[in-house]
């Protein structure tokens, strides 16, 4: 069945986007507790 209805296609690319934005997400909290443990100083 290839369904290539607008809604597929759109979960396929949010899916994208998510897993995306959680490593984006991983990244900024990772620098943030670096300038905390720096502050803390």
């Amino acid at each position: 069945m290839g369904d290539k209805s607008p809604k597929s296609t759109q979960k396929k690319s949010t899916q994208k986007q998510s897993k995306a934005s959680s490593a984006e997400q991983k990244k900024k909290q990772a620098l943030e507790a670096k300038t905390a443990a720096a502050k803390k100083r």
